[in-house]
């Protein structure tokens, strides 16, 4: 193959375009006391191998700015022999493997003393963010999953602050706004609603400094959670729709019905709106039918599809007084479940309780609730589960107070219920 792929790597782990590496060069030639330059046009000339060898002074800025030899770099003197091919996925491999590690020897050497931010920073903190969101769905909220998401950044941005291009800049606040976002869920899953509320706005902050619309969208989305977790459901309404109002809901309807699907709760819990409600629900379900699943995406919104969306159709059904409905969504949202998803299993088959309690079937959502405890078992309860358990017992004790089934459940499971 044709082409200076060690450069080529080598820019794409410091995040440079063609322009950008251009300025670097120059800024560099000028810090040396150099009157030359060099333009996109002459970056490409690296790129293709039609310039195999730049003159001392580029050379020079081309190894202070990467830090390591031109012929790290890929270049070669023209009474050397050119180098045997090389496989650009191998180089890569090598590359990004080496970065921090002990590999760095026999890979390509510019890492072993790269001190600046680049790719492989950036691949290292997306790896402990997938880590955050998938311990989220096994687990649910917790004081130890926001501390780490906190931590996580804190860390991105810092590493912003050093030498970056503005390209990997960009990244690390996304991935930033990423962590503040799971430590905010992680505080409305627990009930912090005050503390998730401090992380929201930070994550907005850093969505917007990040310009990563996907970013943006999971803030309002989850705002949108938060008012209605404190009954602002005006105001959930405005978030959701806020979220509609991104650019990434305009390409991509996933995320167009996700936002919709928000709206439809907000509307429902406000009287008088049921129409609204379920004209916002059908929209999130045309818009849903038109996503291709398998396009990548932002791992956040890897948790919405048809079981999420079911079971929001359950919330929205339950909470205009169609119960019957909103029971066979829950089914469906449970037989569409992904396996890993724990917390949203448990937390779908509350919802199929209280569907059931509110069809006047006490025994049977009684049973379906002790579905949830064994489901969660061997780990406390997110405050969100526990306080939807107690608006089933509310309810329980509100439909038969004088009911031996009642004071049964709440013998058995006020103590995991309460205090777990």
């Amino acid at each position: 193959m044709t082409g200076n792929f060690r450069l080529k790597i080598a820019m794409d782990e410091r995040g440079f375009s063609q322009c950008e590496l251009a300025k670097a060069v120059n800024a560099a030639l000028r810090e040396a006391g150099e009157r030359d330059s060099v333009g996109e046009r002459t970056v490409r000339t690296w790129l293709t191998g039609k310039s195999r060898w730049p003159h001392r002074a580029k050379r020079e800025a081309l190894e202070a700015v990467f830090r390591c030899t031109a012929e790290d770099l890929g270049f070669y003197p023209p009474d050397s022999p050119a180098p045997p091919p090389e496989d650009p996925d191998v180089i890569r491999r090598k590359f990004l493997a080496s970065a921090g590690a002990t590999a760095a020897a026999v890979a390509v050497p510019l890492i072993a003393t790269r001190p600046a931010v680049g790719t492989s920073d950036v691949i290292k903190l997306r790896d402990r963010l997938d880590a955050l969101t998938a311990l989220d769905a096994e687990r649910g909220g917790h004081a130890a999953l926001e501390r780490a998401a906190v931590a996580g950044a804190r860390e991105a941005v810092e590493l912003q602050k050093q030498s970056a291009t503005g390209r990997i800049r960009q990244r690390l606040f996304s991935i930033a706004a990423d962590f503040t976002a799971i430590a905010a869920w992680s505080c409305i899953d627990g009930r912090q609603l005050d503390q998730a509320g401090v992380h929201l706005d930070r994550a907005v902050s850093l969505a917007g400094l990040s310009q990563n619309s996907s970013a943006l969208m999971q803030a309002w989305n989850l705002r949108a959670l938060h008012a209605r977790q404190r009954k602002e459901f005006g105001e959930a309404i405005a978030a959701a729709q806020a979220a509609q109002s991104t650019a990434i809901t305009r390409r991509d309807p996933l995320y167009a019905s996700l936002a919709h699907a928000r709206i439809a709760i907000g509307h429902a819990n406000i009287p008088g709106e049921r129409r609204a409600a379920l004209r916002s629900l059908g929209y999130a379900e045309e818009a849903l039918s038109k996503a291709d699943r398998e396009q990548p995406r932002s791992p956040w919104i890897a948790f919405y599809g048809p079981a999420e969306l079911y079971a929001i159709t359950a919330i929205v059904r339950d909470q205009l007084g169609d119960p019957a409905e909103a029971e066979a969504a829950s089914y469906k949202a449970l037989a569409k479940l992904p396996e890993p998803y724990r917390r949203n299993r448990a937390h779908a088959t509350t919802r199929l309780a209280l569907t059931q309690l509110h069809q006047g079937d006490l025994e049977q959502a009684c049973d379906t609730t002790a579905e949830v405890f064994a489901i969660m078992a061997g780990d406390p309860l997110p405050g969100r589960m526990r306080s939807l358990l107690g608006d089933f017992h509310r309810d329980l004790i509100t439909r038969a107070p004088a009911a031996t089934v009642a004071r049964e459940w709440a013998d058995r499971y006020r103590t995991q219920w309460s205090t777990s």
